[in-house]
C-alpha cells in the first residue's frame, strides 16, 4: 500500500483527509479540528486546500443554492487552529 502523506507533522494521509471531507469537513480549519493536520508547521495547508477543492462539499452546495448563512454558521462554531 502506497501512502501519500499530506501532513508530516501528524502523519495524516490523503486518504484520511478525504475521509474527513466525506464526513463533512469542507475547509482546512475543519480538517484541522478533525485530525490536527495543518496546525503545526502549516506547510500542508495548501495541499489540504487542493484536496478539498477536488471533491464535492455539502457546505459548498448550500452556498450555491443561495444560502451562504448556513455554510458560514457551520464554520463559525469551530475553534481556532493553533
Amino acid at each position: 500500500m502506497n501512502r501519500m502523506f499530506v501532513c508530516n507533522c501528524f502523519g495524516i494521509t490523503e486518504e484520511q483527509v478525504k475521509k474527513h471531507a466525506d464526513d463533512g469537513a469542507c475547509t482546512p480549519r475543519q480538517i484541522a479540528s478533525a485530525c490536527k493536520a495543518g496546525t503545526d508547521c502549516g506547510s500542508c495547508v495548501r495541499r489540504i486546500q487542493a484536496l478539498l477543492g477536488r471533491g464535492a462539499c455539502p457546505t459548498r452546495e448550500l452556498v450555491k443554492d443561495g444560502n451562504p448563512a448556513v455554510a458560514l454558521a457551520s464554520d463559525a462554531e469551530l475553534p481556532e487552529a493553533a
